[in-house]
């Protein structure tokens, strides 16, 4: 028996605090930087972005809901005859087309970014950058009536909205983090144009997701935000410790390998100064990242 508690004891102690504090603690603190950092060496993280960040301030970044996607998987004939390369970088690949990374903020519309910015990149691909516009996230927390705004939504209902309806440009319709009424004009009142999907897809699992990128350009996908990944800033992220936070819609736009570990490449939506400029890199596998990916074919 005391040797089962011991037991029990130690991997509670290497694995770090598993539960998630009450809304007014602090996301992260000092000691728990200093745990990840001693207790694994894939990735590091700090206090030097999320400061005093309170665990409620950190759900409101991590709102998007995560559920069984409805779209259709998309047919193994497309892909089949394809071998992904070893590494991809979409920012690489197609330049100016991944397009820049964009600060959440306040508004609980993770679902709302992920989706629009793919989009935005997929457009770009698509057309061979003729059309090289980034699309407005505000638009969808305006008029997706079957999403909440700024109180959160389903990235995969915000791609719906997105096939059904379209989307402005963020020129046209910028971010104001906050809710607002649905526009018929653009913010100057000029002729609001709406650029939609002509078709959805899931992608589950890596060759999918890795052939649907390297044909197409970025995915987006939603996944598991635990405490520890709001310190992040560098390296391969695997969760080390704490509980979970929420879920996060990010752009997964490549992948590559680092000393035998392979990871993807993604474009987060909380502004430059977190992570890798704004960027991230994640473990296959790791979160749910590559579960079940979406992405949309353009209407161009």
């Amino acid at each position: 028996m005391n040797f089962i508690l011991l037991s029990s004891l130690f991997l509670l102690a290497i694995s770090g605090p598993a539960f998630l504090p009450d809304d007014s603690s602090p996301v992260l603190t000092q000691a728990d930087i200093e745990f990840i950092n001693q207790s694994q060496n894939l990735w590091t993280a700090s206090l030097s972005w999320a400061g005093q960040m309170t665990v409620s301030q950190a759900k409101s970044l991590a709102n998007a809901q995560i559920k069984p996607r409805e779209f259709p998987e998309a047919p193994e004939r497309l892909y089949m005859k394809l071998k992904a390369p070893t590494s991809f970088d979409s920012r690489t690949q197609w330049p100016g087309c991944v397009h820049p990374i964009l600060q959440q903020g306040k508004c609980l519309a993770s679902w709302a970014f992920g989706p629009t910015q793919a989009l935005s990149d997929r457009l770009c691909v698509a057309s061979k950058g003729q059309i090289n516009i980034a699309l407005s996230p505000q638009y969808l927390i305006d008029c997706d009536t079957f999403d909440f705004g700024c109180r959160g939504g389903y990235p995969d209902q915000a791609w719906n909205f997105l096939k059904t309806n379209g989307a402005s440009t963020l020129t046209c319709l910028p971010y104001t983090d906050v809710d607002g009424a649905c526009p018929s004009t653009c913010a100057s009142g000029q002729i609001l144009q709406l650029y939609k999907t002509s078709t959805v897809n899931t992608y589950s699992g890596v060759t999918a997701i890795q052939n649907a990128i390297s044909t197409n350009g970025p995915v987006e996908s939603t996944m598991t935000v635990y405490q520890d990944f709001v310190g992040y800033t560098g390296g391969i992220y695997k969760h080390t410790s704490g509980g979970v936070v929420g879920g996060a819609s990010v752009r997964i736009i490549g992948w590559n390998n680092q000393n035998g570990t392979n990871y993807w490449i993604c474009a987060n939506n909380w502004g430059t100064s977190w992570g890798i400029s704004g960027y991230f890199w994640i473990a296959f596998g790791e979160c749910g990242i590559d579960n079940q990916a979406i992405g949309g074919i353009p209407k161009v």
